[in-house]
């Protein structure tokens, strides 16, 4: 997940996954701002948090139903 402190989105999403316990990376673009560029790559977009899945699919700014959703159905795989 790319994202940072100041970001209401991003604390959001951040809360749901800790909330379920999922392992994931969380990159913070004020500590590392070129990883801004790869996650502007990614989403083709400027805006966070981009979420990013192990089957290589991403989210751009996520609702938690669209989060849990798709948390969902990754771990039914």
């Amino acid at each position: 997940m790319y994202g940072a402190a100041w970001c209401g989105d991003c604390r959001r999403s951040k809360r749901l996954l800790d909330g379920r316990g999922v392992d994931y990376e969380y990159v913070d673009l004020e500590v590392n701002v070129e990883a801004a560029d790869v996650a502007k790559s990614i989403s083709g977009r400027t805006n966070i948090p981009v979420v990013v899945f192990p089957d290589g699919t991403h989210f751009t700014e996520p609702t938690d139903a669209e989060l849990g959703a798709k948390l969902d159905e990754t771990l039914a795989a």
